[in-house]
């Protein structure tokens, strides 16, 4: 029998990356609406969720799915970008322009050059001054070669990798649960921390005359937490709005899975490693009713499959929103996960769907579930 298809196991830099994407709604200042779509794809494939669900949470057929999976797998973050043609012919080589960007993304002080960062100038009387390949660009034609190529003048970033010293059995166990026991696992998380205050959005409006929200707010109202839960088997999504954290509100959520599967039979919950998952009266509760606890590793949320389902239920009921207060805004949440679990298969959820709150990486080469071999 064959196994359901998925995407690679993904890396704490690469799955961070591709669930800022989604967050963000396709990347930075240039948005693109096909790169958001391809990494919505991958961050739920990731999250374990099976190709048809995925096909309707982006609008798309299961075959399409499949590519973007397979395509992924062979050229890792590269599969995301969208690729156009035509224009006039290069006057620079394609070799020239991958050689510039090569230099420009090197760091000058691994080329033997005593600063820390390229400019303009300093690229071009680098290139031109090279021993074994010159190159004689003016800084114009240069700064347009780079932006045409993506490559622009940004922030150093920090990413953050996990510590976890369990981090491939964590995975490989809720791999193994999401995989044999699909109908009987859940997943839980936190949604928040939500305010009420005016939240700018997008909708369909008059030309030059869109829709207004106020400016000027107070937060007097404190915030709240949405406890979050998702039956894999039966792609259901429920929740409870909640004024903090808590080990109790946690394991009111995880009776809640319980109580979906009232035989008394072993279910599995896929949770993050945070301190109130991991309370002594909440693992007693578990051990007594037959519930097991998989975590996630630190740093690594990518892995919880409800991820995957935040960006509709931010796009769709917090953006483009400004409610007088958390009873009216819990109103919005519940009608909204009605409405979500009564359409599941509706194709007109997919396109109420398609954007999703949520960061991956990836590791070229290696499949779901597997570690890297290490070299002989």
């Amino acid at each position: 029998m064959s196994q359901p298809l998925r995407v690679r196991r993904l890396t704490d830099q690469e799955g961070q990356q591709i669930q800022r994407i989604v967050r963000r709604g396709g990347g930075g200042k240039v948005k693109s609406i096909v790169k958001w779509r391809r990494s919505m794809v991958i961050l739920a494939s990731a999250g374990g969720n099976s190709v048809e669900v995925i096909a309707n949470l982006v609008q798309t057929s299961p075959d399409r799915v499949r590519e973007m999976i397979h395509r992924f797998n062979e050229q890792g973050m590269k599969s995301l970008d969208p690729q156009w043609a035509g224009g006039r012919t290069r006057l620079i080589t394609t070799d020239d322009r991958a050689f510039i960007v090569k230099i420009a993304k090197k760091r000058p002080r691994s080329l033997g050059q005593p600063f820390t960062r390229w400019s303009i100038r300093k690229l071009v009387k680098y290139l031109a001054t090279k021993k074994h390949r010159k190159l004689n660009i003016s800084p114009e034609r240069l700064r347009q070669i780079l932006s045409e190529e993506g490559i622009t003048f940004q922030k150093t970033k920090t990413w953050k990798e996990s510590p976890d010293p369990l981090k491939e059995e964590k995975l490989e166990r809720i791999d193994e649960v999401m995989e044999h026991h699909r109908d009987r696992t859940f997943a839980i998380d936190e949604f928040g921390p939500l305010s009420i205050k005016p939240v700018k959005g997008n909708c369909w409006s008059e030309k030059s005359k869109p829709q207004r929200l106020p400016a000027n707010y107070h937060k007097l109202q404190g915030t709240r937490q949405l406890y979050a839960c998702y039956s894999l088997g039966d792609d259901k999504l429920w929740g409870t709005l909640y004024k903090a954290k808590s080990a109790r509100n946690a394991l009111t959520a995880i009776k809640t899975c319980r109580k979906a599967r009232p035989d008394g039979e072993v279910i599995y919950v896929i949770l993050d490693n945070l301190n109130s998952h991991a309370g002594t009266k909440l693992t007693t509760w578990c051990k007594k009713n037959n519930v097991e606890l998989c975590f996630t590793p630190t740093y690594g949320s990518w892995a919880n499959p409800i991820e995957a389902h935040f960006g509709p239920l931010r796009e769709f009921v917090l953006n483009n929103s400004n409610y007088k207060n958390h009873d009216a805004l819990s109103r919005a949440l519940h009608a909204y996960l009605k409405w979500r679990n009564c359409n599941t298969r509706d194709p007109r959820i997919l396109e109420l769907e398609r954007k999703q709150r949520a960061k991956m990486r990836s590791e070229a080469q290696r499949r779901w579930g597997h570690p890297k071999h290490k070299a002989a």
